[in-house]
């Protein structure tokens, strides 16, 4: 049975974001998949990574509770919008103070390789765009995905990455943002 993670990195939730992640959730709960959220904005942590890695900081108890839901999926789903071409400071907060050595990845001594230490897992990245997905990929080159799918999740041994790119959400109408739920919706019994 597939069991889900849906990692919403919104940080406001009367966004479209969170529409997405209902939509997915609901697919694939009729498929017969286990589902866990976690929606950032409701977490409470720092998300300075404030000594980098030269000085461990304790996880808060809602990071603690975010990584054991992370270590229990076989497949996580990262919802969350593209601004500045990157991702929403929050989330990649989130990423800093949980994606660390020992955790996620372990450096090897005297080595410039690591080793990935959440293999076994995939993941599909639903991301919003205020663009189409071809122009954001062709005159930007995904600067988000990039960061997200090569240097975080595939560094650390997540494959395979899918990507789903929804826009132009703002000049978007009722019926396009119906026909993209759907298609979330579709994505979720899928279950990739």
């Amino acid at each position: 049975m597939k069991k889900i993670a849906i990692i919403n990195g919104h940080p406001n939730k009367e966004s479209f974001n969170f529409g997405i992640a209902e939509a997915y959730k609901k697919g694939a709960l009729e498929s017969g998949a286990e589902v866990k959220e976690i929606i950032i904005a409701d977490l409470n942590f720092n998300p300075n990574l404030q000594f980098g890695y030269q000085k461990r900081m304790e996880l808060e108890p809602d990071l603690v509770e975010a990584w054991e839901k992370i270590q229990w999926a076989n497949h996580l789903v990262w919802i969350h919008p593209v601004w500045w071409g990157g991702l929403p400071a929050i989330t990649k907060g989130f990423i800093d103070r949980l994606f660390l050595p020992g955790m996620a990845f372990r450096y090897r001594e005297n080595s410039v390789w690591w080793d990935k230490l959440l293999k076994g897992k995939s993941a599909h990245i639903i991301t919003t765009l205020d663009q189409p997905g071809w122009y954001y990929r062709l005159l930007y080159g995904r600067p988000s995905v990039n960061q997200l799918k090569k240097s975080v999740l595939e560094f650390c041994g997540i494959k395979p990455v899918k990507v789903t790119f929804i826009g132009i959400v703002k000049t978007s109408d009722e019926m396009m943002r119906k026909k993209w739920l759907e298609k979330i919706g579709i994505l979720g019994k899928r279950a990739y």
